[in-house]
């Protein structure tokens, strides 16, 4: 058995009995120093271990037959190297190592000992390279840098670390520790994030030399990269400026470490430095340095910059470069330039696709990210759970249902898919917010390893709707307390819908937990609490609330605009020391609301001083003081600002109509309906009211049948509306049908302004006594001034004194503090020459302190407003404008005395 391995000439099960029958002794100790290792737990003693198969013995047997028989240790060595680079090399190599311990090769050849070690570093049996080590009589560097490799490997870094300090201590000359050896060490510092380990290897390196090694240089810049914080990156450059010879990887590594720890213009600076020095970046530094540009202030022109330098050196033809622009385009929202690189690419990779759709997706391009998935279907190209999770995005925000059943469809087809936990958490999170909550619950029951963001997506889900409070808190429970901010968070939401009680528990849950510190959690406290309409407590949190955002500031200006308190919100405003868009739109709202429409206009102008660009909600938000000035340009100017905006949103086009409506031009509303290309519940409700303002009762009777029959189910407003309509124009027997069909065919609760309108409805048209006892028969929760305001109204129309006085007594209780009421009662009675009942009327309001406030009325004359009010005499022009009156008032009793002239002459 101990003949030259040159002389076997055995077959294949041969062969394999050869490796079987090697050294009892050596075999015993290799498998002695193995067997504490879970990997190595399945070997026998004294047989051939199971790895070594049926391949195994193939590979050997179509060795010996094709003839390669090794004739020295070089080969055997070459033969174990090239067994370890297998897919099963590791079964392979232990019988070639077999074979050289059988035939005395291993003792007399240092060359076959270090192809053992590495064989058995690479398959991860660092005892068994320990073995081999320790039967070494003078090992040298390369010995000890292989074995300090397979404990490095294998993620032993306390034995790479005390070999190294073996390494030293040996003191032999070709022993002692290189460039390789640190190479090999210095990761693994960093790894088991061990800095000062890391730092002793570097003083190591600096006193033997060799700092300037390109090898041991490019380790530490990485080492310390890894390590972050600005020291670590100070010692990182510091190594960088010894290497002497520096190369690519030199200049990727500390460019790499810059951008790991998040100094971005530092990076694009040594980049550039890079460049200039006539260093060549490859794949790897572009690939690193592109998502940088994002992040920077002029990040876009960077990227186009680096785009250049790709195409000017050819580098546009490797697929991860064009997959890295793209992202940076998709970043910087330039999508023209996104397409542009896609299309220009020959061979394109599912993650091309993911980063095309995820770009469309990013920047809002959802119908465009649908028909590109279809592209990529039709490639042949399998889509992956990242090309799922940004579809499924798309389909949630176009709203498109059946598109996301279809994508789940796809999922539940494939087990694979069905095991990605993220995939799946994306699909719970599409029918939250898609408001279909049990199809989240089934999406969520069905995640095989649900982790905290599968309990914080369905969370959301049932956060979203009061209705779901019981299952919310259900499921909470069953969390076992791994919570985190966004726990906290939906539990906050939920509270809101619960009660300023449950808001209040919720708050020291918070506290209790230790989240109240993060802003995004007080703030969601702080909006609680405004909600619930608990002004006073969202005051004292946000005065005891240390840190503040524009988000908190904006949560306390809407908080303030809900209660009308002006002052307190302009406080906040003009105290911000950052103002993002709905921070003005808050306050122009809220000066809207409160007929300042002076201040909201110069709020509204200086906001686009301020390089803002208005949205959906500033044009709405001025829309209304518009109204209030009734001014037709300014309307004008709004719809002009929004079509040349593309402001494409159906709630907006009834805010234009209805301004439109209220300023007097019925043309330019109907415009406005008819170019809608997408006619909903909205648009035809401020149609309709349009109609009804301007007295049209049968054409907006007319419009309603067609919204029927468009099946756009009607609700409460556009049935109001309709009512009110056919009240002012004395359509009683269409108003009496319609009232009918908002119970039985509609199905809708009638609300106190349904009853309201019938009241005025029958009162208009003369049937008072109708009129009074719809009202009393009115249901206690519908109930409201309004239907009675509207009887006393008819009442002085009709010269109803009883019916009136009953009416007044029910306003008078009602809303006591309201003038225009005793004023009509009065008017009644001061009609029907009830002198005493004029006497009370005005002995009350005078208990009441009660005065008419004086009448106003207001034109606009080229874009000017002028404001007129009884008994002001302020007016600029006040001399023009009496001379005129009383011009007009002349001119009209010259014609009257004239006609009176004519008349008495005939």
């Amino acid at each position: 058995m101990r003949a030259r391995y040159s002389s076997f000439s055995h077959t294949s099960n041969a062969a394999a009995a050869y490796c079987a029958a090697y050294s009892k002794a050596h075999r015993a100790a290799l498998h002695a120093a193995a067997a504490p290792a879970p990997d190595h737990g399945h070997r026998h003693r004294g047989s051939v271990p199971p790895g070594l198969g049926a391949r195994t013995a193939q590979h050997l047997g179509s060795m010996f037959r094709e003839g390669l028989r090794p004739g020295g240790a070089l080969e055997l060595a070459a033969a174990i190297r090239s067994a370890s680079a297998l897919p099963d090399g590791g079964a392979l190599g232990r019988c070639l190592h077999g074979l050289a311990v059988k035939a005395g090769r291993v003792a007399s050849s240092a060359a076959v000992a270090k192809a053992a070690m590495d064989m058995y570093g690479r398959s991860g049996s660092f005892a068994d390279a320990r073995l081999v080590f320790d039967e070494m009589a003078r090992p040298d560097a390369v010995c000890w840098n292989i074995l300090i490799t397979a404990a490095s490997r294998g993620g032993r870094f306390e034995d790479a670390l005390g070999l190294f300090r073996s390494m030293l201590a040996c003191g032999a000359a070709q022993s002692m520790p290189t460039a390789v050896t640190v190479a090999v060490i210095v990761p693994g510092c960093a790894r088991s994030r061990h800095l000062q380990a890391g730092s002793s290897v570097h003083g190591y390196v600096v006193k033997t030399g060799l700092e300037s090694d390109t090898l041991c240089g490019n380790a530490l810049v990485s080492m310390y990269a890894k390590f972050g914080g600005s020291r670590a990156m100070d010692d990182a450059h510091r190594a960088f400026s010894s290497i002497c010879c520096k190369d690519v990887v030199s200049w990727n590594s500390i460019i790499a470490g810059y951008i790991e720890n998040g100094l971005f213009q530092e990076a694009l600076v040594l980049f550039g430095q890079m460049i200039s020095q006539g260093f060549l970046p490859n794949y790897s530094t572009v690939a690193n340095i592109l998502p940088v540009c994002s992040f920077t202030e002029f990040g876009r022109y960077y990227g186009k910059e680096v785009h250049g330098f790709v195409v000017r050196h050819g580098l546009e033809m490797n697929i991860s470069v064009c997959n890295a622009l793209m992202i940076h385009y998709s970043k910087v929202f330039e999508m023209k330039a996104l397409e542009s690189v896609f299309a220009s690419m020959d061979v394109r990779d599912i993650v091309t696709w993911n980063t095309v759709i995820a770009g469309y997706v990013m920047n809002g391009y959802h119908s465009r990210a649908l028909d590109l998935f279809q592209g990529l279907l039709s490639t042949g190209i399998a889509p992956d759970s990242v090309s799922f999770i940004s579809l499924l995005t798309a389909c949630a925000q176009l709203r498109d249902v059946r598109a996301g059943i279809g994508v789940h469809g796809y999922i539940f087809r494939r087990p694979v898919l069905l095991q990605e936990t993220s995939l799946m958490n994306a699909l719970v999170t599409f029918y939250s917010q898609c408001d279909r909550c049990d199809d989240a619950f089934r999406a969520f029951t069905d995640i095989l390893n649900k982790d905290l963001i599968s309990w914080n997506a369905i969370l959301s889900a049932y956060a979203n709707s009061e209705q779901h409070t019981e299952e919310f808190f259900r499921l909470l429970g069953e969390m076992c307390h791994q919570w985190d901010s966004v726990t906290v968070l939906n539990v906050i939401r939920m509270s809101a819908f619960c009660g300023i009680k449950r808001v209040r528990e919720a708050h020291g849950w918070s506290l209790r937990v230790g989240y109240t510190g993060e802003t995004s959690v007080a703030n969601a406290i702080l909006d609680a609490y405004v909600k619930c309409g608990f002004s006073q407590d969202a005051s004292v949190f946000f005065g005891n609330h240390a840190v503040r955002n524009i988000v908190t500031d904006n949560i306390m200006i809407s908080c303030y605009m809900k209660n009308n308190c002006i002052e307190d919100a302009e406080v906040i405003f003009n105290h911000m020391a950052e103002k993002d868009l709905t921070s003005w739109n808050l306050m122009i709202q809220l000066y809207a609301q409160n007929d300042m429409d002076d201040q909201a206009f110069s709020l509204f102008n200086h906001l686009q001083s301020e390089g803002l660009k208005p949205d959906i909600v500033s044009i709405t938000s001025i829309l209304e003081a518009c109204i209030h000035l009734c001014s037709v340009q300014l309307v004008r100017q709004c719809h002009t600002y929004r079509l040349r905006a593309s402001l494409e949103d159906i709630h907006l086009e009834g805010a234009l109509l209805d301004a439109y409506s209220k300023c007097g031009n019925i043309t330019n509303a109907y415009s406005i309906f008819q170019v809608s290309p997408k006619k909903d519940l909205v648009t035809f409700t401020a149609m309709i009211g349009c109609y009804a303002m301007h007295g049209m009762a049968e054409q907006a009777v007319e419009l309603f049948s067609k919204m029927l029959k468009l099946d756009i189910r009607p609700d409460h407003v556009v049935l109001t509306t309709l009512l009110s309509a056919c009240s002012h124009a004395g359509l009683v027997d269409a108003g009496i049908k319609i009232f009918k069909s908002i119970r039985d065919i509609h199905r809708v609760q009638p609300t106190a302004e349904h009853y309201a309108c019938m009241v005025d409805l029958l009162a208009r048209s003369g049937r008072l006594q109708d009129a009074y006892t719809f009202a009393l028969d009115m249901p206690p929760d519908t109930v409201n001034a309004n239907a009675w305001g509207s009887l006393l109204g008819a009442c002085r129309v009709h010269g109803e004194v009883e019916i009136g006085q009953l009416a007044a007594d029910q306003l008078f209780s009602m809303e006591a503090e309201n003038i225009g009421n005793y004023i009509i009662m009065s008017n009644i009675y001061a009609a029907d020459e009830k002198w005493d009942g004029v006497e009370n009327v005005r002995k009350l309001m005078k208990s009441k302190d009660m005065k008419k406030p004086a009448g106003c009325s207001w034109i606009e004359v080229d874009k000017t407003r002028h404001l007129f009010i009884a008994s002001d005499v302020k007016h600029q022009d006040r001399s023009c404008i009496y001379n005129m009156l009383g011009s007009l008032y002349q001119q009209i009793q010259d014609t009257q005395t004239q006609n009176m002239t004519t008349m008495q002459s005939m």
